[in-house]
């Protein structure tokens, strides 16, 4: 049995309400969804907003999906444009040094969270590893999606232009281009062996 096969019958079988079911498929790509959102965004919380809001959306649109299409494809459609609103909602509109309202003189620093990576990450993540990540968060948006769905998630580039609704020949300029980026933010690093 494909697995193409598996994730259709168990879309017929959400549609029809059994619960069991659709809790199969969370399992299926909760953690690839998380592991996209962490990639894309950077923060574990954002992440994991990510995946609920996925499946939320997956569970209410299971009667939109098309099963001629990959499921893959579909839910990883929905959670890499999450990813993206998130992105562009970003951009602070607000002083980080003035005063919270209610808050006896504390500022808006004291409110972000630490940059500083849990002592768990940093033993998981070589400083290489850091470095090429690090490189990434700095790709401009229309990179670091292509980038991250095609050297984290070893998409194909077709799988990618599926997924972001582009053709492929964009995929891969924009592949490309991004690559060309982190090779010169990283060549510095690493003595031009890059």
């Amino acid at each position: 049995m494909s697995v193409n096969y598996v994730e259709t019958r168990l879309v017929q079988l959400s549609r029809n309400g059994d619960r069991r079911a659709f809790e199969e498929l969370v399992d299926m790509y909760k953690d690839k969804i998380y592991h996209l959102g962490y990639r894309m965004l950077g923060q574990s919380g954002d992440a994991e907003d990510v995946v609920q809001e996925t499946f939320l959306r997956v569970y209410m649109n299971l009667d939109r999906y098309d099963e001629n299409q990959k499921f893959s494809t579909w839910i990883y459609r929905i959670g890499t444009n999450l990813c993206i609103d998130r992105l562009r909602k970003r951009k602070p509109n607000y002083s980080l040094d003035a005063e919270l309202p209610d808050a006896d003189g504390a500022d808006w620093y004291s409110t972000l969270p630490s940059d500083q990576d849990t002592p768990e990450e940093e033993i998981m993540l070589s400083e290489t590893q850091q470095q090429i990540r690090q490189a990434i968060d700095t790709l401009p948006e229309k990179y670091k999606s292509v980038v991250i769905l095609r050297y984290l998630h070893d998409m194909s580039l077709q799988e990618i232009g599926d997924v972001l609704q582009m053709p492929v020949t964009t995929v891969k300029t924009r592949v490309h281009r991004g690559r060309e980026f982190l090779r010169k933010k990283l060549e510095p690093e690493f003595g031009g062996q890059i």
